[in-house]
């Protein structure tokens, strides 16, 4: 995974953020039975993907061409496929 790169954008890093903190805000509604404040924990946790989104959207993701799935699916389409021999 480290070397993949998977993840290590600003876009990336303060969606997760978000996401984690309405996470925390929902479970701590959630242990004081307070439904609407676990809602809004859950919009916060929403709103982290919007962000994260958005943030990739304006340039601060990775670019889709340089996400090395890319290149490798491009490396194994023209291999040999492998047979048995008996």
């Amino acid at each position: 995974m480290a070397g993949s790169s998977h993840g290590h954008t600003p876009a990336a890093w303060t969606g997760v953020t978000i996401v984690i903190i309405g996470f925390c805000v929902a479970g701590a509604f959630m242990v004081m039975a307070e439904p609407i404040g676990f809602w809004a924990g859950m919009v916060i946790a929403a709103l982290g993907g919007v962000v994260g989104a958005a943030m990739s959207a304006a340039g601060l993701g990775m670019p889709k061409n340089a996400h090395p799935v890319h290149k490798v699916a491009a490396t194994t389409a023209t291999r040999e496929p492998a047979s048995a021999e008996g």
